[in-house]
């Protein structure tokens, strides 16, 4: 169980540092807070257009994804390591 719980932590990292070297962390954070209460409806969604998605695009981890953020406390997770790792650029900077 505590195995899990580090490789969704992991995931979300990754997750985050993809959206900071994006460059969209405003939007991200923005869409994030407030898709939160929607989270589990999202989840469901992912799962349901798999199928199409993943015959298009080979998406590694999209059903994984899906399954941690069907949680929104996972998603609160997200962004908190968005901001983080934003955070911590910032400062190396200064």
């Amino acid at each position: 169980m505590n195995e899990n719980i580090n490789t969704e932590k992991e995931f979300i990292r990754n997750i985050a540092v993809r959206i900071h070297e994006s460059g969209f962390i405003t939007p991200a954070v923005f869409f994030l807070e407030l898709s939160k209460p929607l989270s589990l409806i999202g989840s469901h969604a992912m799962i349901f257009f798999g199928p199409i998605i993943n015959a298009f695009i080979n998406t590694e981890g999209y059903y994984k994804a899906a399954e941690i953020f069907e949680k929104p406390e996972n998603v609160e997770l997200l962004i908190q390591e968005i901001e983080n790792f934003e955070e911590k650029i910032i400062h190396a900077e200064r």
